[in-house]
């Protein structure tokens, strides 16, 4: 068998006063919006989808998917079995498809499987772009429908190659196959406070800190990510978080796990102390993806869980409809936020485990956009512009474009859909009663594909 974490082209380190409230306007989310993506390519729109059957799938196409997934891994592999779901002539088979296209990135495999999904779906085969990209995004952007046995088929070809996605599968309480994929990674399943070398993302657990004058290494304009929990602050260096992607650390005497998704641009605290017959969740990183998003999950319940909204979507405590609690994390430069919080932590320049951390990991990945499907972004703005996103008390997300917001507020606050936004440390947003709400940056398109009719602040022209 051809092992798995040997198969991609990509590694994944998977990212004051007040103004009058007529400065401001809102876009409402459009119910026809034009589908565009910002991948590897240029920016386009979709044609639309194919017609697709209900029910079942034919039995000879059922036939040639059992034949195809026996041996996919394998220098036996038989192409013919994609030739058969080609004659099947069922569209809602190029999802396998395009999970194939995944890991056969090159060579004739790849040519095949471009070509069954062209036959398939009747898109035009676009070269400029990595052919799984270009393939699920179509998928996604359409939002084509799955045959009911799909999950049972991804899972025979993820589950079989890592144990711990396996467990995915078993109990499934709202993970929509389609739009997973591969990370490029391992999954970390060291247990907590092991933060030795794992092949993997590393989580890095209760580690090292030191007080704002020991931060002196870390240069006054870079990027922290900042949390604050019951009077206490700690600074998580933007570029040590590209590595690890995944804190577990204690403040203000309650667990945190704090994950960073850099293919979304989004660092979010979740408390993991609270949970129902659990003692305290272990955050890791899957080594998976949902629509660009990292999917993290519990290390010991073995649950899936959506790193964007905290919901876990498998196992006991997708069984229990656990939501994590998150509190507000917010991007700051490492001056602005000591100064606003003197008190500060700030993680180890080594991180406390003796490791060198290089000043910009990821370099240019994302110049070019998202390099994982997203599928369709929400066009009123661009795809990787930075946005803080809030749900207001009325249930209603909000969001306010970060370098826009910031030119604003320089010369006041911002009043809009009965919310304050102020710039403090940061952004951060309160409600009516001055309570503040939690907030996170990310990439524009990440919060709109999680938060479907968005408020968008906007400045008055």
């Amino acid at each position: 068998m051809r092992h798995l974490f040997v198969a991609a082209l990509f590694l994944v380190a998977c990212s004051t006063g007040t103004t009058e409230s007529d400065t401001s306007t809102s876009t409402p989310a459009s119910t026809t919006m034009t589908p565009t993506t910002q991948g590897i390519g240029a920016d386009r729109a979709f044609l639309p989808p194919p017609p697709v059957p209900d029910g079942p799938l034919e039995a000879q196409t059922a036939v040639s998917l059992e034949n195809l997934l026996v041996d996919v891994f394998t220098t036996n592999w038989d192409t013919s079995a994609v030739e058969g779901l080609v004659d099947g002539g069922d569209p809602r088979t190029a999802w396998l498809v395009a999970d194939l296209l995944r890991f056969y990135q090159t060579g004739a495999e790849m040519e095949t499987l471009t070509q069954a999904f062209v036959d398939l779906t009747g898109a035009a085969h676009d070269p400029g772009e990595v052919e799984f990209v270009w393939a699920t995004n179509h998928l996604i952007a359409w939002d084509l429908p799955a045959w009911d046995g799909y999950a049972e088929a991804k899972r025979a070809l993820f589950g079989q190659l890592e144990p711990t996605w396996d467990r995915f599968f078993e109990e499934d309480h709202g993970i929509d196959w389609r739009l997973v994929t591969w990370g490029g990674v391992a999954p970390d399943k060291r247990p907590l406070d092991d933060n030795g070398e794992c092949g993997c993302i590393p989580a890095l657990d209760h580690p090292l800190t030191t007080d704002a004058s020991g931060g002196g290494w870390y240069p006054d304009h870079n990027i922290i990510f900042g949390v604050v929990v019951n009077d206490e602050a700690v600074a998580l260096p933007k570029h040590q978080m590209e590595v690890h992607e995944m804190v577990n650390l204690t403040l203000g005497g309650r667990e945190l796990g704090i994950p960073y998704c850099t293919l979304c641009g989004s660092a979010q605290a979740y408390y993991v102390d609270d949970v129902t017959r659990v003692d305290r969740l272990v955050l890791r990183t899957s080594g998976l993806l949902s629509r660009s998003n990292k999917l993290m999950y519990d290390l010991s319940t073995g649950s899936a869980i959506d790193t964007f909204t905290g919901r876990a979507l498998s196992g006991l405590l997708g069984a229990d409809g656990v939501v994590l609690e998150q509190v507000s994390v917010v991007a700051s430069r490492w001056g602005e936020w000591k100064q606003a919080h003197p008190d500060t932590q700030i993680l180890a320049e080594d991180g406390g485990i003796g490791r060198s951390y290089v000043e910009d990991p990821l370099g240019e990945r994302d110049a070019a956009g998202p390099i994982f499907p997203v599928g369709d972004v929400d066009p009123r703005l661009t795809a990787q512009e930075k946005v803080v996103g809030v749900i207001s008390p009325d249930g209603t997300p909000v969001a306010f474009p970060v370098n826009t917001a910031r030119a604003v507020l320089a010369d006041g606050d911002i009043e809009f859909h009965g919310l304050t936004a102020r710039l403090e440390d940061s952004i951060r947003v309160y409600d009516s009663a001055g309570s503040e709400l939690v907030s996170h940056e990310a990439f524009w398109f990440a919060w709109s594909q999680f938060h479907e009719g968005t408020l968008l602040w906007e400045p008055r022209e």
